[in-house]
């Protein structure tokens, strides 16, 4: 596909001079950019993708297509470093679209180009439980009871369950005065509590869902909100803990490749309108926390936040101390124990 950058004065300018004493016909300028996003993010996207294309049209007389990809947070940005060619990437936490700017994808100021560190809305943990609540969840102490079945994604290839384990460990060592052995030993018996480990949060939910494992699902609130909104959602029910974190979702054209590919006009305007009233009304229809208020917000409910930074120092902490090779999830996490 020809892949053309130019703005409605442009192409109307093109179209006139290409003719000889005659009107002449010009194909429409169409443009393609691809957003690599984390793995529950397709119906959200998918709606956004739709206004956008109908808005940028609108105003440049330009056709854009976005394709979307999804899976773990982790294996995305890594699949991008590798070299799929993203325009955008839409990933579910700061340190993976850091890894893509330290392979040099991506400027190292990426996060002070947008509005909120270009977070254009958020997400929290919470749970989901089957219908009548059969194993009387309340909060995070009753994952780690014996014979309650707990169904979370890898922590190593998932944004949003690294997001699931440091909500958990946060909980325990605000309970326990700040003490991390404490929370250690509180994560490490709520990881006993997981028969599977899929490699991301859509697959998380399918199994819970769909295959039937497990007594409580560890999701984002957006996720459980959106199984509680299809069709069988009445089988299930959503229960907010005392206690969770800020789940931020960053957004950033991939610098690199939206210039080699001359898309850079379309990719920015593409997560500038992220934080538009627009966006922002479909990401709450969506079930996400929005940065601006929207008018569709839906009545969420109120738990205690806390924030990565706040608890951890940041992700370039929490990254190494909890999830890289050998750090703490590795030597508490025993398949079969």
């Amino acid at each position: 596909m020809l892949v053309v950058s130019c703005s409605k004065k442009e192409a109307n300018d093109a179209n006139a001079s290409s003719g000889s004493g005659a009107a002449a016909t010009v194909a429409p300028v169409e443009v393609e950019i691809l957003n690599v996003s984390y793995d529950p993010t397709r119906e959200l996207y998918e709606a956004i993708d739709a206004s956008f294309a109908k808005s940028y049209a609108e105003k440049t007389g330009v056709k854009v297509t976005v394709r979307q990809s999804h899976g773990g947070s982790g294996k995305q940005a890594r699949a991008v470093i590798d070299g799929l060619e993203a325009d955008v990437v839409t990933l579910g936490l700061a340190y993976d679209v850091d890894a893509v700017a330290r392979a040099g994808l991506i400027a190292p100021d990426w996060a002070s180009r947008l509005p909120n560190r270009s977070t254009p809305f958020t997400s929290t943990v919470v749970f989901l439980v089957r219908r009548g609540n059969p194993k009387t969840i309340r909060d995070w102490d009753d994952l780690v009871k014996p014979g309650v079945a707990v169904i979370t994604p890898n922590p190593k290839t998932s944004g949003g369950a690294r997001w699931n384990y440091l909500a958990a460990w946060g909980y325990a060592k605000r309970k326990a005065g700040g003490d991390d052995a404490h929370a250690r030993d509180f994560v490490a018996r709520l990881y006993k509590n997981v028969p599977v480990l899929d490699s991301g949060a859509r697959g998380a939910t399918t199994t819970f869902v769909e295959r039937g494992l497990g007594d409580v699902l560890i999701a984002w609130e957006s996720e459980a909100l959106l199984a509680k909104s299809r069709p069988g959602g009445e089988k299930f029910d959503v229960v907010v803990p005392s206690t969770s974190i800020v789940a931020a979702t960053p957004v950033s054209v991939v610098d690199k490749v939206a210039d080699k590919r001359g898309t850079r006009a379309v990719a920015d305007a593409y997560v500038q309108f992220l934080f538009t009233p627009e966006a922002q009304a479909i990401a709450a229809k969506e079930f996400y926390r929005t940065v601006e208020p929207a008018p569709a917000d839906p009545p969420f409910a109120r738990v205690a936040l806390f924030t990565i930074e706040d608890e951890f120092g940041g992700w370039d902490k929490a990254q190494a101390a909890h999830f890289a090779d050998g750090a703490t999830f590795d030597q508490i996490y025993k398949p079969g124990n």
